[in-house]
């Protein structure tokens, strides 16, 4: 247990700085989205076309993967739905957030900082598949089914239209799309042009660790125990279940594949979470959900990797 609090402490110390930073005024909230904006445009987008262009095209698209973690995502997606707006009848964008919450994985600033210190290098192909997954599934479904709730008389083509929009100008998208392309040509970055993607791929987890910390300053858990408590569970518990059980219902996986599935399912949120709450109405919610999901993640990676070892799925 000591050798894996020794991998999960550093990240949170780096989460840590990042608070410390903020309640300090070392720096400043503007300063904080500045290399947020760093990391999302630049430093992520180079992670994803390193990794990519590491490796040849067969290597990097693993199917059962893909079906593993986007079946349990969606699995868990409708739960909550169901939970949320048919059992509890609470509106449609309500409902959308809290399934966003359970199922989209804080993939580039925590997942892949944990992965790539448990994993290794592989960990940067786990997270391009994460991205596919969260980008092109998850956050879209929730996005539509938010826009139709909040706009009531709303046309499904005007929602769909919206998220399209967003979608082409993702800089995470626009990273796998050129990595797709490099890979399934053979082509190679120039020496000065891949140092440059190579340098920027460095900066990327220490930075989104720093940041998410930076975001946590400030927010206040209070009077929303029950939503709160359903978007925790959901996320940290019943989303990697939902994954192991795809994981085991399908053909056999590699174990580093179920490893990497496994703990980019124990992720917190997308740190934007907050962001899109408070666009519909409800940031006080996902404010305060993100914060307790990230201090809880602390404890459930930890164990995460603990079973993982026991299990026999880590290298090493």
């Amino acid at each position: 247990m000591l050798a894996i609090l020794g991998i999960t402490t550093p990240i949170f110390l780096l989460i840590g700085l990042g608070y410390l930073a903020m309640r300090l005024r070392i720096t400043s909230r503007e300063q904080m989205q500045g290399v947020s904006t760093f990391v999302l445009y630049f430093a992520l987008p180079a992670l994803v076309i390193r990794a990519l262009t590491e490796y040849p095209l067969e290597e990097v698209v693993h199917l059962g993967y893909l079906l593993a973690y986007g079946l349990g995502s969606a699995l868990i997606f409708l739960f909550a739905l169901l939970l949320t707006w048919r059992w509890q009848r609470q509106p449609l964008t309500t409902s959308a957030l809290h399934a966003l919450g359970m199922t989209a994985s804080n993939s580039g600033f925590i997942g892949f900082p944990v992965a790539l210190m448990v994993l290794g290098s592989p960990a940067a192909v786990f997270l391009a598949l994460n991205m596919l997954i969260e980008n092109l599934l998850v956050i879209p479904a929730a996005l539509i089914l938010a826009e139709l709730g909040s706009q009531r008389g709303a046309s499904l083509g005007a929602a769909l239209r919206q998220t399209a929009q967003r979608l082409v100008r993702n800089p995470i998208l626009i990273g796998l799309a050129l990595g797709v392309m490099l890979s399934a040509s053979g082509a190679s970055l120039p020496g000065p042009l891949y140092r440059v993607v190579d340098m920027l791929a460095t900066a990327a987890a220490p930075a989104a660790l720093f940041v998410i910390g930076g975001a946590l300053y400030g927010l206040k858990p209070k009077g929303m125990g029950r939503d709160i408590g359903q978007i925790v569970l959901g996320k940290l518990v019943l989303h990697p279940l939902a994954v192991l059980a795809m994981i085991l219902l399908l053909p056999p996986m590699d174990p580093l594949l179920m490893a990497g599935a496994l703990l980019f399912a124990c992720a917190p949120m997308i740190s934007v979470y907050p962001l899109f709450g408070q666009r519909y109405g409800v940031g006080d919610i996902t404010a305060a959900a993100m914060m307790v999901t990230t201090l809880a993640s602390f404890i459930t990676l930890s164990l995460a990797i603990w079973l993982l070892s026991l299990a026999g799925l880590l290298p090493g």
